[in-house]
């Protein structure tokens, strides 16, 4: 058995292809191979996994006439032609894309050809490969059904979560509580993402500092990598307080035993990245979420919507968060234990623990293979 997996730019759009192509190779023994940019993470992040990584030279457009969309434009061509011969030499049974423009040329080709052909797409506004594929491809697989609305030429739409990393899975809430010694407070985690978000860090330093002395909750914070670190440091600095002698503040660059503090976790403060969300859904953990304003198509937004209408977050947008504004949404989900119950079902209803054996089944039926 061969798979092509076809994914790059983001670990959010590679780490689901590398789930479902590490599952693939414990169960069936698959012979893999992988499609990227060298723009991408995928650069390193596929060849650490032990996959072989084929390049092809493909950029995004927007949705607007520049000469930059023009040449790109005229890149795809050359692309789909570079794709089709990695097909060729490569023969696969099926492939699979994960997101990233470099889905659209490895895909429609091998689509052209009668391949078995899937793609997944994490986050609850479609992306405009993921649109431009869905009426080639035999499945559109979505980690959030809101996604399905905007994909109507679609042949099979399929909704599996998105892949999880299954170690996120292992122990208990109470088990992760004592190891981090922490008592009865909630327990308030709160990160922008593994390289951290300036405005994003900058308000929850402020909030920090003018709850912090009531010692109403115990707060871990994770700053990002990019030197977001000092920066954190010197706004406390800023605001007269040492975050080392805060005694229910824990304030790091990255947390590294992510898996056992997202265990522990009551609520957690976040952006709106697809995988962060299913990670929530997953572990059926309430959330405050701040949408990135910077990314494409304002997706994080429809992420963080489709788990506030689903009951198991508060969407604060970027503009409105403000110290005020985060304390204020805090207490009115910490006042009572039953909303924080009832928000905890919620995204246990929303979440999917199975995406990656979803996937597995559904690539293993395009191939004939029951």
């Amino acid at each position: 058995m061969r798979l092509l997996f076809a994914g790059g730019g983001t670990a959010g759009h590679i780490n689901p292809a590398l789930a479902l192509a590490n599952y693939f190779s414990a169960k069936d023994g698959a012979e893999i191979r992988f499609v990227g940019t060298k723009e991408g993470l995928e650069t390193s992040l596929v060849p650490d996994a032990g996959y072989p990584l084929d390049f092809i030279r493909v950029h995004g457009f927007r949705r607007s006439l520049t000469w930059e969309n023009l040449k790109n434009l005229a890149e795809l061509p050359f692309a789909v032609s570079a794709a089709d011969k990695i097909i060729r030499n490569f023969c696969p049974d099926a492939v699979i894309g994960t997101g990233g423009y470099v889905c659209g040329p490895v895909l429609y080709a091998a689509a052209k050809r009668g391949i078995p052909t899937m793609v997944h797409e994490s986050n609850a506004f479609p992306g405009i490969t993921t649109k431009l594929l869905s009426s080639y491809v035999d499945t559109v697989a979505l980690g959030v059904e809101d996604a399905s609305f905007y994909l109507p030429k679609a042949k099979h739409i399929l909704v599996t979560g998105t892949p999880i990393r299954p170690s996120l899975l292992e122990g208990n809430e109470f088990e992760a509580r004592r190891m981090l010694k922490l008592d009865s407070r909630p327990f308030i985690v709160c990160f922008g993402g593994s390289l951290g978000a300036r405005d994003f860090n900058r308000t929850l330093v402020d909030w920090i500092c003018k709850t912090a002395k009531k010692e109403t909750y115990q707060i871990m914070m994770g700053t990002g990598k990019l030197h977001q670190f000092e920066e954190v440091k010197k706004r406390f600095q800023e605001h007269g307080v040492d975050m080392d002698t805060l005694s229910n503040v824990t304030v790091c660059e990255y947390i590294y035993d992510m898996n056992i503090v997202m265990q522990a976790a009551d609520i957690v403060v976040s952006r709106a990245g697809a995988s962060t969300l299913c990670e929530l859904t997953a572990l059926g953990k309430p959330s405050v979420l701040v949408p990135s304003p910077y990314v494409t198509d304002n997706h994080q937004e429809h992420n963080a919507r489709a788990l506030e209408r689903g009951g198991a977050a508060k969407v604060i947008v970027e503009s409105d968060f403000t110290p005020e504004r985060l304390e204020k949404t805090l207490a009115a989900m910490t006042a009572q234990k039953e909303t924080l119950v009832s928000m905890k079902r919620s995204a246990i209803a929303m979440g999917h623990t199975d995406a990656t054996q979803q996937l597995y089944r559904e690539t293993k039926r395009l191939m004939g293979i029951e």
